[in-house]
């Protein structure tokens, strides 16, 4: 079911900008949960980079819903997060499994305006 329930959105498929919060929802170098429909997507403040990520908060390798407080780092150039429990690693940017082989988690557009944080979805 986690299969056809997260998939990828890519800038220019964005159909709807979903509110995901306030700025100052985010906590700095961390990620918080929204629920959109049935979707669990996990929104993450990048401060450190000045960039902001989104993705499914569903980790492939237990289903754990728990992405959003995972750790967030770099790897290379690469932004990254990191399951909290078996610290199964994504890039933020193309959800692909950076330290094993776990199936890529789905990744969402984010955009900021005027200290609102929207994500990107398809429908």
């Amino acid at each position: 079911m986690i299969d056809t329930l997260y998939k990828t959105v890519m800038p220019d498929a964005v159909k709807k900008w979903e509110l995901a919060g306030l700025v100052t929802d985010f906590p700095e170098d961390g990620g918080e949960c929204f629920r959109f429909g049935e979707l669990q997507i996990a929104v993450f403040n990048f401060t450190s980079r000045g960039e902001w990520y989104a993705c499914q908060n569903v980790c492939p390798h237990k289903l754990q819903a728990a992405l959003s407080r995972g750790m967030i780092g770099s790897a290379g150039e690469e932004p990254k997060v990191a399951c909290p429990f078996h610290k199964k690693t994504f890039s933020l940017k193309t959800g692909q499994n950076l330290n094993g082989d776990e199936k890529p988690i789905a990744v969402y557009p984010v955009k900021v305006e005027e200290g609102k944080v929207y994500v990107g979805l398809p429908s």
